[in-house]
């Protein structure tokens, strides 16, 4: 029985991992989560469950909404703008997870919007395929509840997709190799640019680092910040496009430490949101990788 889950948690790990990470938005919480399941299988007779993956998503989905829960309070309490935690993915990943828009930094902050059921009943069935029968049980509601709670969440997520623009992975990339170059440079004209003119500058921080603690707006004024913090204490030694959430990225390095991982929305060409995730709590885990 060891030998046999052992070898099955080997292979369904990266999706207890994931519904974790998406219910969280949190690499560490998620971790504990696969902790905590990880615990609980190994202790159980699972000679008789037959999905086991489903069996141990599903224990994964009922840690990560009693933390769900808790972690309201703790939000309304956080220092500043939150960002979810940064995630990779692609080549530089230490572990695979499976990978789609629901872990994109976009998708995080929509989730994040939704209550505790709506998130945990749009994960299930949307990403992970779990029948309504299944979600009531693990939200404890009635199955129309569950239903409902889906639906509630699909018809947010929808209109905030409307309303975000997009922008194929190439112009992604080229527009943040463009604008490292004008960052390092410190080209005001360059990143004016490249800046669209309603543009938010969005900085999480967490109260551990100097980040500011409201968007800064408008081309003009982002151009500038970016020009001073780019030029002064947090200029990078280097700035690596690299996979985060499924999505190009570039993690700022400084003294061979990650200092900041960020991501952007684009519309008509132009960065309409640059969001740049600066708490060092929300980037221990990058320690480890070797990024470019």
């Amino acid at each position: 029985m060891a030998d046999r889950l052992e070898a099955e948690w080997s292979r369904h790990r990266p999706a207890v991992f994931g519904a974790a990470y998406r219910l969280l938005g949190s690499v560490a919480e998620a971790e504990d989560v696969v902790q905590d399941v990880w615990l609980r299988a190994a202790a159980a007779d699972v000679s008789g469950v037959e999905d086991l993956r489903a069996w141990l998503v599903t224990i994964a989905a009922r840690r990560s909404y009693d933390v769900l829960k808790s972690a309201r309070v703790q939000r309304e309490d956080y220092v500043g703008p939150w960002l979810p935690e940064p995630l990779v993915t692609g080549p530089d990943a230490a572990q695979q997870v499976l990978v789609d828009e629901s872990v994109s930094t976009a998708m995080l902050l929509v989730m994040e919007t939704l209550s505790p059921p709506e998130r945990v009943a749009f994960v299930l069935h949307d990403v992970f395929s779990f029948s309504f029968d299944e979600i009531a049980e693990v939200l404890d509601v009635s199955v129309p509840t569950a239903r409902k709670a889906a639906s509630r969440a699909r018809s947010r997520i929808a209109r905030a997709r409307d309303s975000t623009p997009d922008a194929p992975r190439s112009e992604r990339e080229r527009l943040l190799l463009t604008f490292r170059g004008a960052y390092l440079n410190g080209d005001l004209a360059a990143l004016i640019e490249l800046l669209h003119p309603d543009v938010r500058y969005v900085t999480d921080g967490g109260g551990r680092v100097t980040a500011a603690q409201v968007p800064i707006l408008g081309g003009q004024r982002v151009a500038e910040v970016m020009v001073r913090v780019g030029q002064g204490r947090w200029r990078p030694d280097r700035m690596v496009l690299a996979d985060i959430g499924g999505e190009p990225a570039l993690v700022c390095v400084q003294d061979g430490q990650v200092f900041s991982v960020d991501t952007l929305v684009i519309d008509g060409g132009r960065i309409r949101e640059y969001r740049r995730v600066m708490n060092p709590e929300k980037l221990g885990h990058l320690r480890a990788v070797t990024f470019g």
